[in-house]
């Protein structure tokens, strides 16, 4: 099974049970995030999660084989379509400068690691509409000389 028959067959399963990303990570002891991300095939999952989640969902070993896959992380379009997606891509164009210019006087010349980090989502009730809270943590990898 490939990663986009993985997908569909989460995606199906957990509408069909009405669950949500949170309740699943919960019950599985992870992430909603992480969990989302690599049901959504850009992430791989030990054998161990892969099972738990497989297991809880109802789904074949199939579909666990295929969470532990190392995935190819791209996507299929250069500008994003989807309004939330494009959304955070729009953040990215105006503010990536800016963000590059603060961490790297916060820090040195480096990037912050999408590999070592973590990513939460959080709802602030607002009078004035509802705040999505994004917190991004990743390590800090300097640049090194040689």
């Amino acid at each position: 099974m490939d990663k986009l028959a993985m997908t569909e067959a989460i995606m199906a399963k957990k509408a069909e049970k009405g669950l949500t990303w949170e309740g699943i990570a919960n019950e599985i002891g992870c992430s909603p995030v992480w969990l989302t991300s690599a049901c959504l095939g850009m992430n791989s999952a030990s054998s161990e999660k892969a099972a738990a989640i497989a297991e809880y969902l109802e789904l074949s070993c199939e579909v666990a084989e295929a969470l532990t896959a190392f995935p190819t992380k791209v996507w299929d379009q250069v500008v994003p379509t989807d309004p939330l997606v494009y959304r955070l891509y729009e953040i990215m164009g105006v503010y990536g400068g800016t963000l590059k210019e603060v961490i790297q006087e916060k820090f040195g010349d480096g990037i912050m690691s999408a590999i070592d980090f973590t990513m939460e989502v959080d709802k602030v009730e607002d009078p004035k509409g509802d705040r999505v809270v994004l917190t991004m943590s990743g390590k800090f990898l300097p640049y090194k000389s040689w």
